[in-house]
């Protein structure tokens, strides 16, 4: 037994190194490439203020931004695909199937095509609620004298048909050149980063995470049982609630901030379960997967793509994201709770 548990702290010390190692690297690389290509060791001299020339100005103000949001884009979407995994027991049940991203995203159409903005503060807040009211339409529709993870992955799934349709809608009515900032935004993307909006996400995040740190030891008990974790003096149904809140907001603060990143929170914890192969939460190495699958798919999309074919992240972490879901589904690994 003794054996058996430090296997699988050391396996799991170097499942994170790794993924954080390589979150590093790819950073690093992300402010090197651009127009104006810097070496590692001028990236870094500049990001430690050693460097008060062109390079500091390239790295702080123009791609550090991006960057920052890109992380804490993937944080927030690797950790809200853990949490519903988890608490409904389903690998379907992903911010992006279940209807909260798109919810999300009816929410900032409405802003972009009603308001005829798509800067400042309007349509973030718009994404927020837009995602709010499908979580609560969700819970309040799963509820049966308790939530199953079945009920709700099937009601949000119809949910995200119907708020596709409202989007769909939106956009025939509207001017072409406003349905085309609408549609870059539903995409995904990082293009809109500036200092403003990576504080707005850091300052929401400095609240979310240490919410989701409490929740965390509830949430590991729920995997017992709800009677063995109620043995343990765990509520059953309120650290449900609480996790399918924490899970909602993180999911709505990304998408507010970026748009719905395609398939992020959905793979993180799989991929990052599948690694540790354990059987836990595994919420750090999912928000560290999500860092690696947003920040790698921008590099793809900013510098690995000809000129004329550069496109938002989503549409790269979608094409990761797709063929998986073929996968999970083919190979009978979508087991309901």
């Amino acid at each position: 037994m003794r054996a058996t548990r430090r296997r699988r702290r050391q396996r799991r010390t170097v499942v994170t190194v790794v993924l954080a190692a390589l979150a590093a690297v790819l950073c690093v690389t992300a402010l090197m490439l651009g127009d104006f290509r810097l070496s590692a060791a001028e990236v870094l001299r500049a990001l430690a203020g050693a460097d008060e020339g062109a390079a500091r100005f390239i790295v702080v103000e123009l791609r550090l931004p991006r960057l920052v949001l890109g992380v804490l884009v993937g944080v927030a979407f690797g950790l809200a695909g853990a949490l519903f995994q988890s608490v409904l027991r389903n690998p379907l049940a992903s911010p992006d199937v279940i209807g909260i991203s798109q919810g999300a995203s009816a929410g900032a159409v409405i802003a972009v095509l009603g308001f005829g903005t798509a800067s400042g503060v309007v349509v973030p807040l718009s994404a927020l609620a837009g995602g709010a009211l499908v979580g609560l339409l969700l819970y309040a529709v799963a509820w049966r004298g308790g939530m199953t993870g079945h009920r709700f992955v099937l009601a949000g799934i119809g949910v995200a048909y119907v708020c596709t349709s409202v989007i769909g809608y939106l956009l025939t009515r509207s001017d072409v050149k406003e349905a085309q900032v609408a549609l870059l935004w539903m995409a995904g993307s990082l293009g809109q980063a500036d200092w403003s909006l990576v504080r707005t996400l850091a300052i929401a995040l400095a609240v979310l995470l240490p919410l989701v740190a409490l929740v965390a030891r509830g949430l590991a008990l729920l995997l017992l049982g709800d009677e063995q974790a109620g043995s343990l003096g765990i509520r059953p149904e309120v650290t449900r609630a609480c996790v399918v809140a924490l899970g909602v907001a993180l999911a709505c603060v990304a998408t507010a901030a970026a748009g719905p990143v395609a398939f992020v929170a959905f793979t993180a914890a799989p991929v990052a379960r599948r690694l540790l192969g354990d059987g836990t939460l595994a919420l750090l190495q999912s928000a560290l997967v999500g860092v690696v699958l947003v920040v790698g798919a921008d590099i793809v999309a900013q510098h690995l793509l000809p000129a004329d074919l550069s496109v938002p992240v989503g549409v790269i972490t979608g094409a990761v994201g797709g063929p998986y879901l073929i996968w999970l589904m083919a190979s009978g690994r979508t087991r309901t709770a």
